[in-house]
């Protein structure tokens, strides 16, 4: 960690839920390594208050793999939304032994959510907003309760409003981290390669980026790799990254 960081970190006020800005923290980790930003992170709020958020999609075996680098006990969280592809649950199990990740918690919606709004489970096509909010959102921000900060993979290149993400970032009650900001694809793919990552197996189908099963479609190769999530609507993202934790 470079000398501003370590200044950040000096300058914060002792005690369990203080924590520093995400201004100055995003300036002095802004050139940092992925792993140099989750070792921070650690550093800044203990294994305890850190969580890491992935959906063990197409990319996600990169991020999870220098988490597990840096400290394979970091709690992961995964939202089981109950329309993922059983691909994407069988990735799952794989990375977790793969990687040797201690402590993957998977994350549903309540079942009064579910009866009360989407009792016929046809939301995603009347009101995918909605969806997203009792399937994802929701159980997101109970998950991260107990949390200070949390780690999750996107990247600049992804486009859209993921463009100009900082690589920390303030999220309400808590600090976001984005360690993988400024990773370009090639990174990416070398991380696959040098540790013989399994890809997700939705990917040799076409699946470049993979969600939900009714709002996830195949993309071609002249495409945006996340073409594919909502076709045809103008949503771009399913909202965890849209709306901020509430205060605690």
């Amino acid at each position: 960690m470079n000398e501003l960081a370590h200044q950040v970190l000096a300058e914060r006020t002792v005690g369990a839920v203080d924590l520093p800005p995400a201004e100055g923290l995003d300036r002095a980790l802004r050139h940092a390594a992925p792993a140099e930003v989750i070792a921070a992170a650690l550093q800044i709020v203990g294994r305890e208050r850190l969580a890491v958020v992935s959906s063990f999609g197409t990319e996600s075996a990169a991020l999870l793999k220098v988490v597990a680098d840096v400290d394979p006990a970091i709690p992961v969280i995964f939202l089981d939304t109950g329309w993922l592809f059983e691909e994407t649950l069988a990735y799952r199990d794989t990375l977790i032994a793969t990687l040797g990740l201690r402590d993957v918690r998977s994350i549903k919606p309540l079942e009064a959510a579910l009866l009360r709004e989407d009792p016929d489970r046809e939301l995603w096509f009347s009101d995918p907003d909605a969806c997203c909010r009792i399937r994802k959102v929701e159980p997101l921000q109970r998950a991260l309760a107990p949390f200070g900060a949390w780690i999750n993979g996107r990247k600049r290149f992804q486009g859209g409003a993921r463009a100009v993400i900082p690589v920390v970032e303030d999220d309400g009650s808590r600090l976001k981290f984005n360690p993988f900001a400024n990773i370009a694809r090639e990174e990416i793919e070398a991380i696959y390669a040098v540790a013989k990552l399994p890809p997700h197996p939705l990917v040799a189908s076409g699946y470049l980026s993979v969600g939900c099963m009714p709002c996830t479609s195949r993309t071609s190769p002249d495409e945006d790799a996340r073409a594919g999530r909502w076709r045809g609507r103008p949503k771009t993202e399913c909202g965890i990254h849209t709306a901020q934790s509430p205060p605690d």
